[in-house]
């Protein structure tokens, strides 16, 4: 097997928190696998891992909404990367409201969408959910301002609320 890892210690990527509502249960995590992958039709993919209980809500879910943060949500990137849904509702001291379709909104993300699940591709101990966006804010003004936005470099002292496999 080829190490990858000398190549992706050189990358530093967005960070998102992804949250899903699926049979009346909800969850949310934090997520560094995800990319836009089609401008016309506009597609974003978002990997979740197996071993997560987001994936398993996920599953079950119509759609998803991805959330950008700023640098200085580290609460929240805490909240939503260190900690499992197995044992903490992590929407219980976190304001929120349903977007479209029932989504789950993040109150204080500064940028946001909704998309809804065409696909789900196996690609090894993460499943990539293919979104079709339906709706995206920006109430936070974060456009253009790129360095803001919350990045993998600022997520390394986060210790995984689940190990990746």
């Amino acid at each position: 097997m080829t190490d990858l890892d000398p190549f992706t210690d050189l990358l530093d990527y967005p960070m998102y928190v992804v949250t899903a509502e699926g049979d009346g249960e909800r969850a949310g995590c934090l997520v560094g696998f995800a990319s836009q992958c089609s401008i016309e039709p506009a597609r974003f993919m978002v990997w979740l891992s197996r071993a997560n209980r987001t994936f398993r809500v996920a599953e079950r879910a119509e759609r998803l909404a991805v959330h950008l943060l700023r640098r200085d949500q580290d609460r929240l990137a805490r909240l939503f990367g260190g900690e499992t849904g197995d044992r903490t509702d992590k929407f219980t001291d976190v304001a929120w409201h349903r977007g479209p379709g029932g989504s789950l909104i993040l109150d204080e993300a500064p940028a946001w969408f909704v998309g809804r699940v065409e696909n789900r591709v196996d690609g090894g101990d993460h499943v990539g959910f293919l979104l079709a966006p339906e709706a995206a804010e920006d109430p936070g003004g974060l456009a253009g301002d790129h360095t803001a936005l919350l990045t993998l470099a600022d997520t390394h002292d986060i210790a995984p609320g689940h190990p990746a496999d």
